[in-house]
């Protein structure tokens, strides 16, 4: 057709470049998923703590209980491996 414009030929890609494009474009994708929920959450957080302003401080509360049990549990391990190397 005299009137159509012509497209230039895209160099061909060898399979190994195809292959770490897709690699590079999983992992963006993953990336980006991965903020997308991040995100999601941050909004949930905020509307829930508007709502509800005490459940900060409850959350705090079981954020501090979680880490002293982290604490003797984690000592009760190393304890008993301890024990058991001797």
């Amino acid at each position: 057709m005299a009137g159509s414009p012509s497209y230039p030929e895209l160099p061909r890609n060898s399979n190994d470049d195809e292959l770490e494009l897709n690699k590079d474009l999983e992992r963006i994708i993953e990336n980006v998923e991965n903020i997308s929920v991040q995100l999601t959450w941050m909004a949930y957080d905020m509307v829930a703590l508007r709502t509800s302003p005490e459940l900060g401080a409850s959350m705090r509360k079981l954020e501090e209980a979680y880490r002293r049990c982290r604490a003797v549990v984690s000592l009760k391990c190393w304890s008993d491996l301890f024990n058991l190397l001797n």
